[in-house]
């Protein structure tokens, strides 16, 4: 089991009194697996995957990543996770414009300590990126920045890889090709994917598909 997560639950604390937004939500995801999480704005979708991305912690439930409960560590031992285990794909590329794109792909693994030269020139060419590497973000599509994106998510050879809207800000055909790329690239690691969406069509596209309602798995 890549990820075993149990009876998470989550409250905010608003100026109108505490918010639930998870109440127990369990999920698994196996290697090599891709899992969809689906529902509708505030089902609590994107704080669930910062849970597992160890952004954050549960106010109760378990996550186990390759066996390791990941909830009991502090800021220090969560971050670690965060740069060794996990690759992270965001909505908003976040890629850091004062790097070229071949500094921007290297970053989380060199951040990590685990750069493999030959394994980002690998990616590069998978990613179509292999003309475009001493150009900078602003130079680029949406679609070639999220390219990167997923590059640099991958060039730790991470278990699992994390997307948050990844296709939020592309359109229609330009999501389908970098979903393509993604699950491509998943599938030749073996790691596991788990991607929140909106979008029912390309939920579809994954292997499985896990629907949240009002913090509840549905």
């Amino acid at each position: 089991m890549l990820i075993d997560a149990r009876d998470l639950t989550k409250t905010f604390q608003t100026a109108d009194g505490k918010l639930p937004v998870l109440n127990g939500v369990s999920l698994q995801l196996q290697s090599g697996e891709t899992l969809a999480l689906t529902g509708e704005s505030g089902s609590g979708k994107s704080t669930l995957l910062h849970l597992l991305a160890a952004l954050d912690a549960p106010d109760s439930g378990t996550i186990r990543l390759q066996g390791d409960d990941i909830t009991k560590g502090n800021d220090a031992s969560r971050a670690a996770v965060r740069r060794n285990r996990i690759g992270l794909v965001f909505q908003q590329f976040n890629l850091i414009p004062s790097l070229d794109i071949a500094a921007n792909l290297a970053f989380q693994a060199r951040l990590a300590g685990r750069h493999d030269a030959d394994w980002c020139a690998a990616l590069s060419e998978r990613l179509g990126l292999s003309e475009l590497l001493s150009r900078y973000p602003e130079q680029l599509s949406g679609g070639q920045q999220q390219r990167v994106a997923i590059g640099r998510a991958l060039a730790t050879r991470p278990p699992v890889l994390l997307a948050d809207e990844p296709t939020g800000n592309l359109d229609e055909a330009t999501a389908d090709s970098v979903l393509e790329i993604m699950l491509d690239l998943v599938a030749e690691t073996g790691a596991g994917l788990l991607m929140v969406t909106h979008s029912t069509r390309l939920a579809g596209r994954l292997s499985r598909r896990l629907h949240l309602s009002q913090g509840r798995v549905a």
